[in-house]
């Protein structure tokens, strides 16, 4: 789908082959598979392969049973236009974090972030927001899965350092991030519980730009989350 997605038109079965490097028969297999099942269609003979519209209908469907609450997109929509930075709601995947919702900066330099974007749950601040929300035997369970990395030079290499910086964010009030894991990257990102769903919402982008300002990102994030979070409900 990132394929279509990205060149908004029909494609051979060779262009998909070749875009991928996969072999002339996977491919065939494939698209005879999907065409079958729906999934894809020629718009024109012999012109390409199209995803139908049934994948928007089944996408619709699996939305609906864990939908956000439409509070949390004007969230980061405010937070986007009131920094100028890349705005996110964060949720945990094992011991990744990804991204379920996603205003970007307009800036020409900016954090490029989609929907669907993966980072280390252990080495970003959104993620490490996710992590406060778990019991410490919980958090014992992901590190045992962790495979501890050196992406940059402040980066959390150790369970005895992720657990460090998580209790300093408690102390702080919040979780930040200076090129952890993406380079000349920095971040603020507070937890965001919504129900029994654990959330955190980030506001990151260059630390030319952010870092300076970074207690006060995160200060503004956690008024917005006051301002805009149902007050009456566990939404």
């Amino acid at each position: 789908m990132e394929f279509f997605a990205q060149t908004r038109k029909p494609a051979t079965l060779a262009e998909i082959a070749d875009h991928f490097g996969w072999p002339r028969s996977s491919t065939f297999n494939l698209l005879a598979t999907l065409s079958e099942k729906g999934y894809l269609y020629e718009p024109r003979p012999r012109a390409g392969f199209y995803p139908t519209p049934r994948w928007l209908a089944m996408a619709r469907m699996i939305s609906e049973v864990e939908p956000l609450p439409p509070w949390t997109h004007t969230l980061v929509a405010d937070l986007s236009a009131e920094t100028g930075e890349t705005a996110s709601i964060v949720a945990p995947a094992g011991v990744m974090a990804v991204f379920i919702d996603v205003v970007e900066s307009k800036a020409a330099i900016r954090y490029f972030a989609t929907i669907g974007h993966r980072v280390p749950i252990h080495a970003t601040a959104s993620g490490r927001a996710l992590l406060l929300q778990y019991s410490q035997e919980e958090r014992d369970s992901v590190y045992r899965k962790i495979e501890f990395k050196q992406y940059g030079p402040s980066t959390p290499i150790s369970i005895e350092a992720v657990e460090a910086e998580l209790r300093n964010s408690i102390e702080r009030g919040y979780c930040q991030s200076f090129g952890d894991y993406s380079r000349d990257l920095a971040g603020a990102a507070i937890p965001l519980p919504i129900g029994d769903r654990r959330l955190s919402v980030v506001v990151a982008g260059p630390e030319f730009r952010i870092g300076p300002k970074v207690a006060e990102v995160a200060a503004l994030i956690a008024r917005t989350v006051d301002r805009l979070r149902p007050k009456t409900t566990a939404a």
